[in-house]
């Protein structure tokens, strides 16, 4: 029986997966490894590694790769996972109930290679606190954006990064799975909106640590990427006009789930005891 569906998007990541890549599958899990059409070996290193390798004929983008997978997900629940991440597997099944029971995305606290936190989980994606992070213009803007947890403690998020998104696969169904408009960028935080306005929540879970060496594509001065990201910023913020105005620290809260308009009067969540979340 599969339990979980490990789905990770491929685009020349062969050595990136040699590196992260090398422990067994358990039993109960299967890795569908959807490749966008890569230059390199990256298809036959993921089989080699144990996946089920879905290639396709061009670069369709991360969202609308992932869609593949989760088409193809036979597991209860699903684990989208970039190639650059070491998945701790036994936290797929400690975190099993709390993913099946509710609807929920969840993600583990993910670390650099030294153990320092990775700020996974994100406040408010208002546009002027996404600049301030990226260009480090503002240390307080971007700090109230970032969110971190510490062991024992799980925090609400109004989105996480695509790297590790866990959830059941009839929640992320209901959702519709990723928005393909977004080719790369900007689809994490879509995702992540569309769960909370469909009643559910989106957490980081302190307790679950996974190393993440964040390969990020638009780490410095790249025409490509920033073109990408660029294209993506358009068109989410053509879909949230009002964060592009928004001032004030806001984020959603388990009492102000979304049925349509965003709340931005919500009280900012901090810390979710532990009984109330599993």
């Amino acid at each position: 029986m599969i339990r979980w569906t490990v789905v990770s998007v491929t685009y020349n990541s062969a050595d990136t997966l040699r590196k992260h890549w090398q422990s067994p599958l358990p039993a109960g899990v299967e890795w569908i490894v959807v490749d966008n059409s890569s230059a390199d070996q990256s298809a036959d290193v993921a089989r080699s590694l144990g996946a089920d390798v879905i290639r396709l004929d061009t670069n369709r983008g991360f969202a609308a790769a992932n869609n593949v997978g989760l088409r193809a997900a036979k597991g209860e629940c699903i684990a989208f996972v970039n190639p650059d991440v070491v998945v701790d597997f036994a936290s797929l099944f400690a975190l099993e109930s709390a993913v099946l029971s509710s609807e929920t995305l969840i993600a583990p606290q993910l670390t650099n290679a030294d153990g320092s936190l990775q700020p996974n989980g994100r406040g408010a994606p208002i546009l002027l606190r996404k600049i301030a992070n990226r260009t480090g213009f503002s240390r307080k803007m971007a700090s109230n954006y970032l969110i971190y947890t510490d062991e024992g403690e799980v925090r609400y998020a109004w989105w996480i990064t695509g790297a590790v998104v866990l959830g059941s696969a009839a929640f992320l169904r209901k959702l519709g799975g990723w928005n393909e408009r977004f080719f790369l960028y900007h689809e994490d935080a879509d995702l992540s909106m569309r769960a909370w306005r469909a009643g559910g929540s989106v957490r980081v879970d302190g307790d679950y640590r996974w190393i993440h060496t964040w390969a990020r594509e638009s780490k410095g001065f790249r025409v490509r990427p920033i073109l990408r990201e660029l294209s993506s910023a358009i068109k989410f913020y053509s879909r949230e006009p009002l964060l592009l105005v928004a001032q004030g620290s806001i984020r959603y809260s388990p009492q102000s789930r979304l049925s349509g308009s965003l709340a931005l009067d919500a009280a900012p969540p901090s810390m979710v005891d532990r009984s109330d979340s599993e």
